[in-house]
């Protein structure tokens, strides 16, 4: 009857079954994503906008940058395609908008819906930039256009207005609207009841 071997003293034992595993022992199955981003027209905002990609381990397969042309915010588009573990693309679009990244748009199901709601009030006055950005920390809506208009500009008692079209996830515009409402009621701005379609 032939004998087992046994491994020598130090050594450690052969699995025969499967080779290790690499990536710290974990199988890690990548998933393929489109991020459409507006970016401030300054030097070193893509190069910005790229490291949070690298820092959740996802990898880069290829950029759009429509240089040539602006978003109505006065910004420029761009479109990055990514691939990266399933469990971390969340954290790295939250790690975009913390580092002040509009996200207008993270595959076609992330945000299927789309409100539009219309703005009134002193709108210049009480910081529009802050306005828009407390709505989308805390609604995780994308302000996707914005149409300001404010002819008698900043300082004046008049009232001006924005139509603000918001992509939401699916089946959470109402929460998004709700959101808005909070947001603009800290800055006594009115809200116009929204127009609800999808994309």
């Amino acid at each position: 009857m032939p004998s087992e071997s046994t491994p020598a003293s130090g050594e450690q034992p052969v699995a025969s079954e499967e080779a290790p595993e690499t990536d710290g022992g974990h199988k890690t199955e990548l998933q393929a994503h489109t991020i459409r981003l507006e970016l401030v027209d300054e030097p070193g905002q893509l190069l910005a906008a790229l490291k949070p990609i690298a820092d959740h381990g996802a990898n880069l397969l290829s950029i759009f940058h429509e240089r040539g042309s602006l978003t109505p915010r006065g910004r420029i588009p761009v479109e990055v395609d990514i691939e990266c573990p399933p469990d971390r693309f969340e954290g790295l679009l939250a790690d975009l908008r913390d580092r002040g990244v509009n996200v207008i748009q993270a595959d076609a199901e992330e945000y299927g819906d789309e409100v539009t709601v219309v703005l009134v009030g002193h709108l210049v006055d009480t910081d529009l930039s802050d306005t828009l950005k407390k709505i989308q920390d805390c609604s995780g809506a994308s302000v996707a256009d914005i149409d300001l208009s404010a002819p008698a500009g900043a300082g004046s008692s008049a009232h001006s207005s924005a139509r603000l079209r918001l992509r939401a996830h699916a089946g959470e515009t109402a929460r998004v609207v709700e959101t808005v409402r909070e947001v603009a009621a800290e800055k006594d701005i009115d809200v116009i009841a929204p127009l609800e379609g999808s994309r």
